[in-house]
């Protein structure tokens, strides 16, 4: 994972122009896990504050390669929020922080140290598509869902 100049996927040519006035999370659409995930957000984040986007795209492909993150085995979902890259347990932890009470005490597990949580995080990563498998067909979005992901 590339340390990176906030909004730099800007000056790349690589990655098309995208809406970033919102946090933007990435996540790997064939994972029924990570589509659990999603689902998860988009039932609780009420203010609609984020947006989200299939790492199997051009654009979420593009993402992944300007940060350094593998494009085949997705193993972190991304949240880029103000132009910065969050990944593993620290992505999931903002994800839930901006979603308000009661999710924001999610912030509490900072206490435990990142190595720790993204190493929990890995195994979970690792093993999610024995846990909850790959998706065989696509959720379809209802119309307020689909105003939500990019690409």
């Amino acid at each position: 994972m590339a340390a990176r100049a906030d909004y730099s996927y800007r000056d790349d040519p690589s990655v098309p122009a995208f809406a970033d006035d919102k946090p933007l999370i990435l996540f790997d659409g064939e994972c029924v896990f990570c589509s659990g995930w999603v689902q998860f957000l988009l039932k609780r984040d009420t203010e609609k504050r984020y947006r989200f986007i299939v790492a199997q795209t051009p654009l979420g492909e593009a993402l992944y390669r300007h940060y350094g993150l593998e494009t085949r085995n997705y193993e972190t979902n991304l949240l880029i929020d103000k132009g910065r890259a969050y990944y593993k347990s620290d992505a999931t932890i903002r994800m839930l922080e901006g979603l308000g009470m009661p999710w924001a005490l999610a912030a509490l597990l900072r206490i435990v140290p990142r190595w720790i949580a993204d190493a929990a995080y890995g195994v979970v990563a690792r093993n999610r598509l024995r846990i909850a498998g790959r998706r065989e067909s696509c959720v379809v979005p209802t119309a307020d869902m689909r105003e939500r992901f990019l690409g």
